[in-house]
């Protein structure tokens, strides 16, 4: 899943790149602010998969000291 994520935040920039240089503005920002919400959905991604694993380790100290 992390590299769909990167990927579609790189091909946003990149079609941001084609537009801004075709002079479309408009359009150029909302391939760049759809790239930059892919690569937000990532680091969230990789956030909840580390704070699962924190958590699971939390649970295993707690049964372990009860």
């Amino acid at each position: 899943m992390k590299t769909l994520w990167i990927i579609l935040a790189g091909m946003g920039g990149v079609i941001a790149l084609v537009f801004v240089f075709r002079g479309e503005y408009e359009n150029a920002f909302v391939a760049a602010a759809a790239g930059a919400v892919c690569w937000i959905l990532n680091y969230r991604w990789q956030l909840r998969q580390s704070l699962g694993r924190d958590e699971e380790n939390q649970e295993d100290d707690d049964e372990a000291s009860s």
